[in-house]
């Protein structure tokens, strides 16, 4: 357990949430001499991985890429033991982290933000946590993450089992023993994915209750090749710098080519280089894949029949074979013997657009059409992403304005960086920035360097107080509108549209314009001196009260 320690009455900024970004956040802050601490409410630092410890969790960037890049010696001096990292190592990368810059000393664990108002005539946040501890901080820099509010699925009848229920999202911190039992999984997105084939390896029976399949590469994961890890290590610098003018982030060859512009014989041979590649980099075969539904389909279809050929059973490929969405414009997974899991003796697919769940049961699952009993349910029924999170605490900003009613239609914020009304309020990785589209390590930095330029800029010229102005929100938050419709992305159901929260606005919330644009953007912003954002400090009020 954390130790306990009271939170200070006044700082320069509080930070929510202890992950990669409130951890790089902090030390950042530091070395510009400003007071701060992190409040976090689990006991422990890492964020999305300290909570997501379901069995197979990965990260599906590679290690080498997913990791930080603000100090030389740290990236020379960490090893990665596999391709794909899991998750055990990436909490201890996240530990390492904490220790290495002794972050943990102003980290205040197992503290929840309740609220927080901003007092217009102190220009500071009064922030209050489910202790009654009360805090003023000039800045609030929140990094809650973007897929940290696991979502509880709405099914009659959940809390009627008697069994074990798990949610990926919140697994217990021990091991969970499958051997012999039963087990249900409702759902199939990227952590029922990774999970059931090692559920399946250990369980007695698994019956997977399916709603919409989703299109997964395999990871080809194997254990960190010296050479490979030698190759980044030599020229990370070089390496670093042309990921982030990536789309994603990710350094990966792209075809500049349409998938259309090839014969099909050519087309084919450079789908299957990248399956036998494995991973993400798949969807970099041709440049338009997220632009041209007749190229996207190309693709789809290449992976289709690469399920049609693993899984034995027909029925099955078919139901596992996604033909709802263009592959891609739902979170693409990456996956390790997941469709040939499907192949086991003690494994079923229920598809539930064919025999919806009707209750569950004090013994388990009653569909449509027949009653299952199980001794444990596995819910992987995502997150309510990018908003469900900041929308847990209760902000009061500028005017009495409320960030709930605020978004009641859908996320709006310059650069998904701050939102109008809201002063010294500032987001890492929020809604209208790159975020889940991209490597996120590489965009947590360029946030939280941002920022932390812009609070060096306000100190060298003392200013107190900066917000986004509506005029550069509404332009941000139209160009983004903008950008999303010439793609597929809003074509699909997905969490990027909040598609899976009944009732939640449906708005394509990351900015898919890239990252390396998006950088540019910033940059030039901060260059005319933050064009857009309206900064203000006690000279500049005491001048405008004399007027």
């Amino acid at each position: 357990m954390s130790e306990t320690k009271s939170l200070p009455k006044t700082l320069d900024a509080v930070i929510v949430g202890a992950g990669f970004g409130g951890m790089y956040m902090l030390h950042r802050l530091r070395a510009l001499g400003l007071s701060a601490r992190i409040l976090e409410q689990a006991d422990g630092v890492g964020g999305t991985w300290y909570w997501n410890r379901y069995p197979g969790a990965r990260c599906d960037v590679e290690s080498m890429q997913y990791s930080f890049s603000f100090d030389e010696a740290l990236q020379q001096e960490w090893q990665w033991s596999e391709r794909f990292a899991a998750q055990p190592e990436l909490l201890r990368y996240a530990n390492h982290i904490a220790d290495r810059y002794d972050l943990r000393r102003d980290i205040h664990f197992e503290t929840r933000v309740a609220s927080a108002r901003f007092d217009e005539a102190a220009e500071r946040w009064t922030v209050t946590t489910d202790k009654g501890e009360v805090v003023s901080a000039r800045h609030c820099v929140m990094a809650t993450g973007c897929l940290s509010a696991a979502r509880l699925p709405d099914i009659k009848g959940i809390a009627a089992f008697k069994g074990e229920t798990y949610h990926t999202g919140y697994w217990p911190h021990g091991k969970v023993d499958f051997t012999g039992k039963r087990v249900a999984v409702i759902g199939t997105g990227s952590s029922a994915i990774q999970a059931i084939p090692v559920i399946a390896a250990e369980a007695a029976q698994v019956t997977v209750f399916q709603r919409t399949p989703n299109f997964s590469i395999p990871s080809r994961n194997a254990p960190m090749d010296e050479a490979y890890e030698q190759s980044w290590k030599s020229d990370y610098a070089a390496r670093r710098r042309e990921a982030r003018t990536m789309r994603t982030g990710i350094l990966y060859a792209i075809n500049p080519l349409s998938a259309l512009e090839v014969d099909e014989a050519t087309r084919q041979a450079e789908y299957e280089r990248r399956w036998e590649n494995g991973g993400t980099a798949f969807m970099g075969a041709f440049g338009d894949l997220i632009l041209n539904k007749a190229s996207n389909d190309t693709a789809a279809e290449f992976v289709r029949n690469k399920i049609r050929g693993m899984v034995k059973d027909p029925a099955t490929a078919e139901a596992l074979a996604p033909k709802d969405h263009p592959i891609g414009t739902k979170r693409i997974c990456v996956d390790t013997h997941y469709y040939e899991t499907y192949n086991r003796p003690n494994v079923a697919l229920v598809n539930l657009r064919e025999t919806p769940i009707d209750t569950i049961t004090a013994t388990g699952i009653r569909t449509s059409a027949r009653d299952f009993e199980f001794d444990v349910i596995v819910l992987a029924t995502g997150f309510d992403a990018m908003t469900g999170a900041l929308l847990k605490i209760d902000f009061e900003g500028r005017g009495g304005r409320r960030l709930s009613a605020e978004w009641e239609h859908g996320p709006r914020s310059q650069l998904g960086l701050m939102v109008a009304g809201f002063p010294n309020l500032f987001m890492i990785t929020g809604p209208g920035s790159p975020s889940v589209l991209s490597n996120m390590i590489v965009s947590i930095e360029q946030h939280v360097d941002w920022i932390a330029g812009l609070l060096g800029h306000m100190q060298a010229r003392g200013l107190a107080c900066v917000e986004a102005t509506e005029e550069a929100q509404a332009d941000w938050v139209r160009h983004g509108m903008e950008v999303a419709e010439k793609t597929l992305y809003p074509s699909a159901a997905s969490w990027y549209m909040g598609a899976n929260i009944p009732g939640k606005p449906r708005v394509f919330m990351p900015y898919i314009g890239g990252v390396g644009v998006y950088r540019e953007t910033c940059d030039a912003i901060a260059a005319r001196g933050y064009e857009g954002f309206r900064l203000a400090g006690p000279q500049v009020q005491a001048a405008a009260a004399a007027e």
